[in-house]
């Protein structure tokens, strides 16, 4: 599984990078208001820091804005992937957008269908919103399982990515269906390295190594 850090905050996106860990970012308006920076300033510095897909959203809703906004945004560096959201105009943008070799994130992704459309238009990747589905008392992995059966069905090299991931348990459950990418937040990604036991082992061996009053030199 590759792992997405979903977030605009440049000194996140660099502290992660540097653990050899990280794949790619996911940004969205709403990231990028919170990092409180223009979109094309902040967009350009994550794609210096990252090799990977950088996801940068078009705001328009029609397909001739899309259009615009998803040249504007192309420029920035060769790794961007330019987010679309799941509508007609978005599907159309999406197609004509990969077949002129442009990376295509269509986000807000909530059905088996709409992923399905999606595959259809050339989708680089889809992105399933697990945690605002599950909030509305549905089941998020359930639609990742559906859209991981009818993508083997028809070979469709669009990647399932794994999106508004709220827990650890998310990405476990995530990777255990088979989706190829889980975005998550820098505190999720963080917190997959933790586990009880390993501290109190890890504890444990320092203190037996202080008695030994040896040093590795």
């Amino acid at each position: 599984m590759k792992f997405f850090v979903d977030t605009a905050d440049v000194s996140e996106i660099r502290a992660l990078s540097e653990t050899g860990l990280l794949d790619g970012v996911t940004t969205n308006p709403s990231l990028i208001m919170k990092s409180g920076r223009p979109i094309l300033e902040v967009t350009k510095e994550i794609c210096e820091i990252v090799d990977g897909p950088v996801s940068a959203e078009v705001t328009a809703v029609g397909f001739k804005e899309m259009m615009r906004e998803a040249d504007i945004l192309s420029k920035i560096a060769d790794n961007i992937a330019i987010k679309v959201p799941l509508t007609m105009d978005g599907l159309k943008a999406c197609k004509a957008l990969t077949s002129d070799g442009r990376m295509v994130n269509v986000t807000l992704c909530f059905s088996a269908n709409q992923a399905l459309l999606a595959a259809k238009a050339g989708a680089t990747f889809i992105s399933p919103f697990i945690g605002r589905l599950d909030d509305t008392g549905l089941d998020g992995m359930e639609l990742i399982s559906e859209i991981r059966t009818i993508y083997d069905n028809y070979d469709f090299e669009t990647q399932i990515l794994a999106a508004s991931i709220r827990s650890v348990n998310h990405v476990k459950q995530a990777a255990l269906i088979g989706a190829d990418v889980a975005t998550v937040p820098p505190a999720v990604l963080r917190a997959l390295v933790k586990h009880p036991l390993t501290d109190k082992g890890l504890e444990a061996f320092l203190a037996d190594w202080a008695k030994t009053g040896q040093k590795i030199a």
